[in-house]
């Protein structure tokens, strides 16, 4: 069995002694057969290109060998042509880095959207801002004077008002476009038609009759009495003759639409200049845009300007104002669509009519809404300011006259009446604000102003404006039946400008352009990265290890004339058939091995048999030489022979028992040196032949 082990060891790279190289002497010159030389030839031949190629060589030291074994492989076509899957494989891994290269640094996502976000005529954004789908509403609550009567009678030293409503309208926000212009911009007529909405009115209805503030008789005091005398003296005949009252019994719907009055048919008579109308309400002064137009920045220069704008009756400043901190309304949203591309601490500008100026709002939450990730915006504080705590703010105050902390004067943007903005129920406003009036009840939760916006597309989630319409009366004490309300903050009414939610229609469009789009665009550059990276690798180990590396799968197809390529020939044996050989040769790796190790066991177990047989036949001649001898020396033969047989059974012994230990592994690998068995009987034969020869 150790034979077996020894010679598999060989055939594995281990080096090996003889045990006797003095008994293997004449074996070893003896003629050998031409297939051992041949088969040692081509086995050395293998092992020291397996060497070459596999284990003592760096990859680095060896590159350019490679390079021209591939081509010289190829050149004498010891491989056919490579597949076009590799080549097509190789080209789809650089076509895929490409690809993920293109979307991490062109960002065709942040192309796509602003080709959607900028207003180009029928393009989608633009049909959305021209005439919204959102369902947009105007939620109406009136103070009603509880105590009309008493007041008027002197009983009651402050108003006291009631809250009542909503009363609720649909705003139907439109823009009619007229051109786009050569500088980014179009122009374009506001319209914000109101309907009325019962089923969101919780039960108020438009001919709710309520006592209420005559505005008119209100309004003509207020200017009139810093006119001259006999202005007032021709004012008080007409409030005499028309038995007007600064507080009357009226509809919801008449406050709040308009109501005729003598008084206003009067004044539209003999002040045409001043009052153009019959009918005076609240909520539709508010609501009239007859006259008004807008330029619109159509976003072809900064998407983020798309739908701001730009003009406002053919200036970025109304007229209201002196100065451009309350004057600017540039860069403002109507409340169709906001600036887009905005940073979590990014302030932006908010212009109603109503509100007579562009009000600013800051961030203070983050959330999500109708789906989408969103910006919670709010008025900042002291907004209402007229100049006590900010001194910008100064410029609110009209000719100079500053109103309270919490009252913005807007009589010029309200045709001369003597309209002031608040918050509703006077929230955050000064304490002189509450000194005539009771039942007020201003609440954070229930008053405070909300945008809900979302930060890249500028589009509003949910919109909640309030803002309160009040009148700041002067002293107006000289004007009949108006006395008791000279130098008073009277509110009239609050008003909440609410949308609610997205309809579905936008809620799945923006839901697949601000969130899954984004998503796909990041997860495709990852995968064509992963991808384009494990197919160049898989072609690069298919070229490197399975081309360029490839082993040889037969022995007999090569020509000796390959060079170091040649094939590791080994001669068949006498009794190998033709056959044998043609399945030798689609033989792999390790079938050929264990093919080189069963031939080389059949060689190597001659060689033995023979090595053996050649030490029994020597032994045998010993032996015989000692009979002779003994038969010689019949002196000496109790002497002699009791020392010739002890040596002989020991050499005998030492055969049967080291039969087989001829070859032993040396594992410093040198060369063939004699153990120390071999040594003590090498000596023993010397010391027997010497004997022999005296």
């Amino acid at each position: 069995m150790k034979d077996l082990v020894q010679i598999w060891n060989n055939v594995a790279g281990r080096r090996y002694s003889s045990v006797n190289t003095s008994e293997l002497k004449d074996f070893d010159k003896r003629p050998r057969r031409s297939e051992i030389d041949n088969f040692e030839v081509n086995f050395a031949e293998c092992e020291v290109l397996n060497n070459k190629f596999n284990d003592d060589v760096q990859f680095n030291d060896r590159k350019n060998a490679i390079i021209n074994r591939l081509f010289e492989r190829r050149k004498q076509g010891q491989f056919a042509r490579q597949p076009k899957s590799l080549f097509i494989l190789l080209m789809l891994g650089f076509f895929a880095l490409a690809a993920g290269c293109f979307i991490l640094f062109v960002k065709p996502y942040d192309f796509f959207f602003k080709q959607k976000a900028v207003l180009s005529d029928g393009g989608e954004i633009f049909e959305m801002w021209r005439k919204p789908e959102v369902e947009l509403y105007t939620k109406v609550f009136l103070f009603n004077v509880t105590n009309a009567e008493e007041y008027m009678a002197g009983k009651d030293d402050k108003i006291k008002v009631k809250e009542v409503g909503p009363y609720v309208y649909r705003e139907s926000l439109e823009h009619k476009v007229l051109k786009f212009n050569d500088n980014a911009t179009l122009s374009a007529i506001p319209k914000h038609p109101l309907s009325w909405v019962e089923e969101l009115s919780e039960g108020n209805q438009e001919n709710d009759t309520l006592y209420l503030p005559h505005i008119a008789l209100l309004s003509i005091a207020n200017v009139v009495s810093q006119k001259d005398m006999f202005t007032r003296f021709g004012l008080n005949n007409l409030i005499t003759i028309t038995n007007s009252q600064p507080l009357a019994k009226m509809t919801a719907r008449e406050f709040m639409m308009g109501y005729e009055s003598e008084l206003m048919t009067l004044g539209n008579t003999f002040l045409p200049g001043w009052i153009y109308f019959d009918k005076l309400g609240l909520i539709d002064r508010a609501y009239d845009f007859e006259g008004d137009y807008e330029t619109i920045f159509t976003g072809t220069d900064d998407v983020r300007n798309s739908g701001l704008i730009d003009t406002y009756r053919g200036s970025t400043d109304l007229p209201h104002w002196e100065g451009k901190h309350c004057s600017n309304v540039q860069y403002a949203s109507d409340g169709t669509k906001f600036r887009g591309g905005v940073t979590k601490n990014e302030s932006i500008l908010f212009y109603r009519k109503s509100l007579c100026r562009a009000a600013p709002l800051i961030p203070v939450d983050e959330g999500e809404k109708s789906g989408l990730k969103g910006y919670k915006y709010t008025f900042p504080e002291n907004m209402m300011d007229n100049g006590k705590y900010i001194k910008e703010n100064e410029c609110f105050c009209r000719h100079g006259n500053c109103l309270p902390p919490g009252l913005i004067d807007v009589t010029d943007c309200y045709y001369g009446f003597p309209i002031a903005l608040s918050y509703p129920h006077f929230w955050k406003g000064d304490d002189v604000l509450f000194s005539k009036v009771e039942g007020l009840s201003p609440n954070k939760e229930q008053h405070e102003t909300a945008f809900w916006i979302e930060p890249q597309s500028g589009l509003p989630l949910d919109v909640s404006s309030k803002f309160q319409i009040n009148m700041a009366l002067g002293d107006i004490s000289s004007i009949k039946n108006a006395e008791r309300f000279a130098n008073m903050h009277l509110p009239l009414l609050w008003f909440d400008i609410r949308m609610y939610t997205l309809p579905p229609s936008l809620k799945q469009r923006f839901n697949l352009y601000l969130n899954i789009l984004p998503i796909v665009e990041q997860a495709a550059m990852y995968l064509l990265f992963v991808t384009g990276a494990i197919f160049i690798l898989s072609s690069v180990y298919s070229l490197t290890f399975k081309v360029m590396f490839k082993k040889q799968k037969t022995f007999n197809n090569w020509k000796e004339t390959e060079g170091i390529y040649a094939p590791c020939e080994i001669t068949l044996r006498d009794t190998d058939t033709d056959s044998d050989n043609k399945h030798c040769v689609l033989k792999i790796h390790s079938e050929k091995l264990k093919d080189l190790s069963s031939k080389l066991s059949d060689r190597m177990y001659d060689t033995v048999g023979n090595v053996k047989d050649k030490v029994v036949e020597e032994l045998n001649h010993v032996k015989h030489v000692f009979e002779r001898r003994g038969s010689k020396n019949v002196i000496h033969e109790g002497n002699h022979e009791s020392k010739n047989d002890t040596e002989y059974s020991a050499i005998k012994q030492s055969d049967s028992e080291d039969e087989c230990k001829y070859l032993e592994i040396l594992d410093d690998g040198s060369d063939m040196v004699p153990t120390k068995l071999e040594t003590e009987r090498s000596e023993k034969l010397k010391k027997l032949d010497s004997t022999d020869r005296r």
